[in-house]
């Protein structure tokens, strides 16, 4: 390539990016993050009390689990529930069974559908280098990925707004411990991505690119 026509795309992009960077924000991103502490687990459903967000989460919105327990009964689980902030018996459950196994289940109770066994993995179901991602948005339902492959994809889950969390790991009050100690934490997101330039990007850069051919094609032509 000669230098003219290289000083000349090096100038397109160099007016793009500062652009495209500068002149968009997304202000309607909420953003939390909770340590959930391991003995926290170390109980039965019936005693576990759901926990409110700070703020509803509604739209669309992704949550992030790093699961870095440590177990203390090989049949003790962490288990998250989320529950919809205006349907008090509307959650979505996500459980994860002890080493070796490492059982991993996704289970959603809506009250219009009924209780929906949406994935149950009995072997290498979660991974400890591996973050739980679970992604929804009003349009597409909820799809969870456990840090390997999607395991649940676009299950329809109408207006579902994240309004708070529990946890137990415990089947009987008289079992050990479910938990030693460790770390358990959950970040989660919501808002508007239509705000977001990354929602945009794709098409910025197939303009972009239109653009640089076109310009390059045309300055071959002259030549």
């Amino acid at each position: 390539m000669k230098l003219s026509k290289l000083v000349l795309l090096i100038s397109i992009i160099a007016a793009f990016v500062p652009a495209y960077g500068q002149e968009f924000s997304n202000t309607s991103l909420v953003l939390q993050k909770i340590d959930i502490p391991a003995n926290e687990f170390n109980r039965v459903l019936d005693d576990s009390t759901p926990i409110p967000f700070d703020t509803a989460h509604a739209g669309n919105w992704q949550i992030n689990i790093e699961n870095d327990l440590l177990y203390g009964n090989p049949k003790g689980s962490a288990i998250i529930r989320i529950y919809d902030a205006n349907i008090a018996d509307k959650f979505i459950e996500i459980g994860m069974g002890s080493p070796p196994d490492r059982k991993f289940w996704v289970t959603i109770d809506d009250p219009e559908r009924g209780l929906i066994p949406a994935t149950r993995l009995d072997k290498d179901g979660w991974y400890e280098d591996s973050k739980i991602i679970a992604a929804y948005s009003d349009s597409q339902g909820i799809s969870v990925g456990n840090g390997k492959r999607i395991v649940v994809s676009n299950v329809i889950l109408d207006n579902f707004v994240v309004g708070s969390y529990a946890v137990y790991g415990m089947n009987e009050p008289t079992d050990p411990p479910a938990i030693n100690s460790g770390t358990f934490i959950i970040d989660i997101i919501s808002g508007d991505v239509s705000q977001n330039p990354i929602h945009y990007y794709p098409y910025y850069v197939t303009g972009a690119v239109g653009a640089i051919i076109g310009v390059l094609l045309l300055v071959k032509k002259r030549s």
